[in-house]
């Protein structure tokens, strides 16, 4: 009989002696975890839910080292989901297993390790009492602080426990357990590795090597059964600390992560992980090229010269980016009375927390500021989508007579100006497009198959992505946010020749302009 299949019936098993009458075997835990995963290769099913854009690349890794029963550590920038793998691991182990009922430290009952449990079988033998632990409680997971101490994950005496048990310090049974022993049978991760004191590192030294632990003074070999993670930024990353050679020459598999390396799956990152609320989805509609763009926003944050590559852009942007995006799509419907609402080009500017507050900058982009970089970002990214979704206006612009943009930059010719601020009602945000000669026309013949609502937007996005390639003037408007677009020669002059003591004769701030 197959250990599944007594976990099967474990109602009935609650004794030593009917766990041993049913034929149950024990397996260490990276043994239990490898027999899982040859079932679920060989069955064709899906080994990690929830993790994009690593079936060719870190997953494949990941499934080579639990069949080497390695311990592992994930190497890699934030944000790229080793933590979330790490807790995906517990899926690979079996539903219970069977341990000493009141046990510290997990105990099997046909092998024990602690003393506790050891006399407990003793004293009890076949009718020893066991309970049956669920997968769930077999994962620990510790965040390394500098404050972590040896206690903390192997264990100290408890005074009051000798105290109270009237036991002197030399009996084991005096020893209050770490994080580690408490581990026994399950996995035990332990997060931003770097950050541990070298000195508590080399604590760990032995427990990878022979499997057992040392707490002070005693002299005992518990061989503990844990499958071992460890997450940390790349060592010359980070200036908090570093593995030292030793513990991480223990560490069986070293697997590097990475950032999504295409548009698509860093966008299935997004929806899958975004909090859009049943309400939100009743009001805001998001087309698909708005989804595209907050993805490039994190593609150009991750290239840009202002950005500490070093650092690193988590997934974590384009996901608080995009709830934002949405709420202030729905903030604009509320204060109008709208019942639905669209996205525009405008309602960019509610991204703008979400980006300063997930990148770091270098030296260069302090100078610039948060705010002004995020803009740049967010150009960078218009700038890139433009040419997926129409033809580059930098190979149009020597083709005086070809060229698909003259109409629209022509509109703008001479004194006029286009205007649209975030607040405008839709009628009037429509018809102030409508209006701009040859927009409509434009955006029908590259995209005649998309809805009307996505039209619009595209035709606003046409006016942004010119700005970008400097055939129009854009700049700020309004306190609530906006833009207004006009001749891009014009504008020019008119900051040289009515200009202040900046050369700018514009009421915005010079920083408007991006």
């Amino acid at each position: 009989m197959t250990n599944h299949s007594i976990i099967a019936r474990r109602d009935s098993i609650a004794t030593l002696g009917a766990l041993k009458q049913a034929g149950y075997k024990s397996y260490s835990v990276k043994d239990e975890m490898r027999a899982n995963l040859i079932a679920r290769l060989g069955g064709g099913q899906q080994v990690f839910h929830g993790i994009v854009g690593y079936d060719d690349s870190v997953l494949p890794d990941i499934e080579r080292a639990i069949l080497s029963r390695h311990n592992i550590i994930l190497l890699g920038l934030r944000g790229q989901a080793k933590t979330r793998i790490a807790r995906a691991m517990i899926n690979l182990l079996d539903e219970y297993i069977p341990v000493v009922e009141g046990s510290e430290i997990n105990d099997d009952p046909l092998h024990p390790l602690s003393r506790q449990a050891r006399n407990i079988i003793a004293e009890a033998g076949d009718d020893t009492p066991i309970v049956w632990l669920h997968r769930s409680l077999r994962f620990s997971e510790k965040l390394a602080t500098p404050d972590v101490t040896v206690a903390d994950l192997i264990g100290d005496v408890d005074p009051i426990k000798a105290a109270n048990l009237r036991l002197p310090y030399s009996d084991e049974r005096v020893i209050h357990f770490g994080l580690v022993p408490r581990s026994h049978r399950a996995i035990f991760v332990i997060n931003e590795l770097p950050d541990l004191q070298a000195r508590i590192q080399v604590a760990l030294f032995n427990i990878l090597q022979e499997g057992d632990i040392q707490i002070r003074g005693f002299n005992m070999r518990f061989p503990l059964d844990i499958q071992f993670v460890f997450t940390a930024n790349p060592e010359d990353y980070t200036n908090r600390g570093s593995i030292v050679t030793p513990l991480k020459d223990r560490i069986d598999s070293q697997i590097l992560t990475h950032y999504p390396r295409s548009i698509e799956d860093s966008r299935a990152i997004t929806v899958q992980e975004a909090d859009i609320t049943a309400e939100q989805s009743a009001i805001v509609a998001v087309n698909d090229h708005a989804k595209n763009l907050i993805e490039h926003i994190a593609f150009a944050a991750r290239e840009s010269e202002y950005v500490d590559e070093k650092s690193g852009v988590s997934a974590r942007l384009t996901i608080s980016a995009y709830e934002n995006l949405v709420s202030s799509v729905e903030r604009r419907a509320l204060r109008a009375g709208n019942a639905h609402a669209q996205v525009r080009m405008s309602d960019l500017i509610g991204v703008i927390p979400s980006i300063t507050g997930k990148i770091e900058l270098v030296y260069e982009g302090e100078q610039e500021g948060a705010a002004k970089v995020a803009h740049i970002l967010i150009g960078k990214a218009v700038r890139r989508l433009f040419t997926d979704l129409f033809p580059d206006p930098e190979k149009n612009k020597r083709k005086s007579r070809s060229n698909i943009y003259a109409d629209v930059v022509g509109w703008f010719a001479g004194d006029t100006a286009l205007e649209l601020p975030m607040d405008l009602a839709e009628d009037e945000y429509r018809a102030r497009l409508e209006g701009v000669a040859g927009l409509r026309a434009l955006v029908e013949r590259f995209h005649g198959d998309a809805d009307d609502l996505t039209q619009l937007f595209l035709m606003e996005f046409v006016l942004h992505g010119l700005a970008e390639f400097s055939m129009l003037s854009k700049q700020l408007v309004g306190v609530a946010g906006g833009s207004r677009f006009s001749d891009m020669l014009r504008s020019m002059f008119s900051y040289s020749d009515d200009g202040d003591e900046e050369g700018n004769g514009s009421d915005e701030d010079p920083d408007d302009e991006y």
